[in-house]
């Protein structure tokens, strides 16, 4: 990868940086990345993603305002507002721009097309940029559809998978290759930091980890467990059976290191607040055969056996026309074949073909 140096003073692209991060950003001591920049002396700006920079913002499309920061008396812009590219004003002063973004290793999660949309700003005003590279926490496997570019949006905005197996590193240069835009410098954070979560509804890496199938549940009127202290990882309906949906799916092909539980729950907001809902928790036993994007293609053809569970119409993530489902799977292949319960043909889209997807990273395909 280019450059990879360690995220220090000398390293840094210019001396009045913009720093589009947020809170998750942290070094081994849980410092944030905006604090050391401010200790350096370089701190121009800050921006700050979906959620807000800190991540106070609980749901899609809920924008936020930029504001002063109240400690450093410096602007914070949004990018999740009236704007989620930079304007020239925003960079105004600024000679570069470093981005230190968490992301959780599904291709849904907006933080890295804020990325990208910045780094088309800047190479349009011949802004230097550096990207500080973190780890993938769902590793580098590779699964799901790449994405068909008909159905681009901001949960997809380039032909990568769903579970892609990029770092941020790698993905920042992958989008600028593809943009045919000057491609960053490449910073370490340093030693591993501890888990931050990146959102609000990404408490653990256990929820990353079944993110890249379960994501596709906000797409339904089925609960995603928002409302809950497991989002993604416990899931359901008033209509949905617990027994039974988990006698349909333990043991089989979807469910292959993983256990449902049977499970109940009161959501305290979103879909089905204050119902009780029947589904189940899904916990990953064994992380090296687990296939989430698989085992959601399942839970998915399960529920769409009740009459009751439907696709949700758009708006979804600023995409107005085209169904949320298609837009997340990558086309319409994906509600297809769970509106005809086709087994074979869901099995089939869960495996990233080779033919498609040139890993740049040393990718494992699952099988």
């Amino acid at each position: 990868m280019k450059d990879n140096q360690p995220l220090a003073e000398g390293n840094l692209p210019g001396r009045k940086v913009s720093l589009l991060s947020h809170y998750a950003a942290v070094n081994s001591l849980c410092v944030p990345t905006v604090e050391t920049l401010h200790r350096m002396g370089v701190l121009h700006s800050v921006m700050g993603p979906q959620h807000g920079y800190w991540g106070e913002t609980q749901d899609n499309m809920i924008e936020w305002s930029g504001y002063t920061h109240r400690r450093y008396g410096i602007p914070v812009h949004s990018l999740y507002g009236a704007t989620r590219q930079p304007t020239d004003g925003m960079l105004k002063g600024a000679d570069s721009v470093v981005i230190d973004l968490c992301d959780v290793g599904s291709r849904y999660y907006t933080y890295v097309y804020t990325m990208a949309l910045t780094m088309r700003k800047c190479a349009e005003l011949g802004i230097p940029v550096a990207v500080v590279d973190r780890p993938n926490p769902i590793g580098n496997a590779v699964e799901g559809p790449v994405l068909n570019m008909e159905y681009a949006s901001f949960v997809g905005m380039y032909p990568i998978p769903v579970r892609h197996g990029l770092s941020t590193g790698e993905l920042a240069l992958f989008f600028s290759d593809y943009d045919g835009i000057p491609a960053p410098s490449i910073l370490h954070p340093g030693e591993d930091s501890a888990w931050v979560m990146p959102s609000p509804n990404m408490p653990t890496r256990d929820t990353a980890l079944v993110y890249p199938g379960m994501c596709l549940l906000e797409a339904t009127n089925l609960s995603e467990g928002r409302g809950t202290t497991r989002p993604f990882e416990i899931f359901g309906a008033p209509w949905i059976d617990p027994w039974d949906l988990c006698e349909a799916l333990q043991q089989t092909e979807y469910m292959k290191g993983a256990i449902l539980r049977p499970h109940f729950f009161i959501p305290t907001f979103n879909k089905h607040k204050g119902k009780m809902c029947g589904g189940a928790q899904i916990h990953v036993t064994e992380e090296n055969r687990f296939r989430p994007f698989l085992a959601g293609l399942g839970i998915l053809e399960y529920c769409f056996r009740h009459e009751a569970t439907e696709w949700n119409p758009p708006p979804y993530e600023y995409e107005y026309e085209k169904l949320p489902i298609d837009i997340l799977a990558g086309g319409p292949e994906t509600r297809e074949a769970v509106n005809r319960h086709d087994h074979h043909a869901l099995t089939g889209l869960s495996r990233t073909p080779c033919s498609m997807w040139k890993s740049p990273s040393g990718a494992v395909y699952s099988g």
